[in-house]
């Protein structure tokens, strides 16, 4: 018997056996490409139940649950512990923005007859240029103080010529 008489009897008697060729060259294809993703997830699982293995070593899954559920016990404390810190930096920027930080210190001869310079003024300022100047006047009948206060930089009377040197220097103005 003959492949087309064989062919006829299964009822594929017009059938061209080059789409059969045709078939199973795509078939043998598609079986090695198949037969190539096979061999690569092997070899995935493979390297994952190392990593397994490595991440396991010496533990039980029960263990590693601990651990987990201590890490993630741990993490939510130290975030608690950087919100304050922040809270608390935040604070210490409010506050610091309204401490004295610029100092200008001017000593002069009150009165050129005295020789020496007793006399002086002081200018503190915080970081918006806000303040007072403090001015020591030493004289031989005795010293006297006296504080003018400043506001962004100005004062709110007039200043004399070392007044206005301090000021400068504490806002970092040359003078």
């Amino acid at each position: 018997m003959n492949n087309s008489q064989f062919l006829s009897k299964i009822g594929l008697g017009n059938f061209d056996l080059g789409y059969l060729l045709i078939l199973t060259i795509l078939l043998m294809i598609l079986t090695i490409v198949m037969s190539i993703l096979v061999l690569k997830q092997r070899h995935d699982v493979k390297m994952l139940q190392f990593r397994m293995k490595r991440l396991m070593n010496g533990k039980d899954a029960e263990s590693l649950e601990d651990q987990i559920a201590f890490l993630i016990k741990d993490h939510k404390s130290l975030k608690q512990v950087v919100d304050l810190s922040k809270k608390d930096i935040e604070a210490l920027f409010h506050h610091i923005g309204r401490a004295y930080q610029k100092t200008g210190l001017v000593k002069y001869d009150a009165f050129q007859q005295m020789g020496g310079q007793l006399s002086f003024c002081l200018v503190l300022l915080d970081m918006n240029n806000n303040g007072f100047i403090i001015n020591s006047v030493h004289s031989t009948e005795g010293s006297y103080c006296y504080t003018k206060e400043i506001k962004n930089g100005i004062g709110d009377v007039s200043f004399g010529k070392e007044e206005k040197e301090a000021l400068a220097m504490a806002i970092g103005e040359e003078h």
